[in-house]
């Protein structure tokens, strides 16, 4: 459980780097602001093909530059670091996912006075129960939205952690969504 709240808070940490950064070098929201879904995706395949899922074509493999992390992480990004996906295999557990939802949500909100839960709810992937909690982090006067989905998978606890700018929630969370619906389990 100290592995996975230490996982946790290194894509918090990301997160945080991400909504601190200040860059504003998009000076054209129009581009920014283009559906996930036109632009051109990248398949994911994880626990040799047991897990899998579409990332938007501006997000690339990032894992080797966070260091000597170990090798149940992976993390995917675009090339300003505030767009990540950051996936956590780590060791099977036997609580129950709404518990350490709950518990993150407080980690969370322990981190942040100002957190915005937006949903912390149970789905079902491919026959598998998850579950996912959306909320928006409030870091340095910036905002990000933050989508962690949890599974039991093939004897491991699956992380995934979506972050991207909340300047526009509902964009933010469409193209969450946009992810978190290409997830295909097996």
């Amino acid at each position: 459980m100290r592995k996975l709240a230490k996982f946790i808070g290194i894509g918090l940490l990301v997160t945080g780097l991400a909504a601190c950064d200040g860059n504003n070098d998009d000076k054209t929201p129009a581009t920014d602001s283009a559906p996930a879904s036109t632009a051109v995706g990248q398949q994911v395949k994880l626990l040799d093909g047991k897990v899998s899922f579409t990332l938007p074509g501006s997000m690339t493999d990032q894992s080797g530059k966070l260091g000597n992390q170990a090798n149940n992480m992976h993390v995917y990004a675009d090339e300003s670091g505030q767009k990540a996906v950051i996936v956590i295999l780590g060791d099977n557990t036997t609580e129950e996912l709404s518990v350490l939802t709950q518990r993150l949500e407080d980690q969370q909100r322990a981190r942040d006075t100002n957190l915005q839960v937006v949903t912390n709810k149970a789905i079902e992937v491919d026959g598998k129960k998850l579950q996912q909690l959306d909320s928006i982090i409030s870091t340095g006067g910036q905002k990000a939205y933050s989508s962690v989905v949890m599974g039991n998978v093939d004897s491991h606890l699956l992380t995934l952690q979506i972050t991207l700018p909340a300047d526009n929630q509902q964009q933010a969370q469409s193209e969450a969504e946009s992810i978190i619906s290409t997830l295909k389990i097996q």
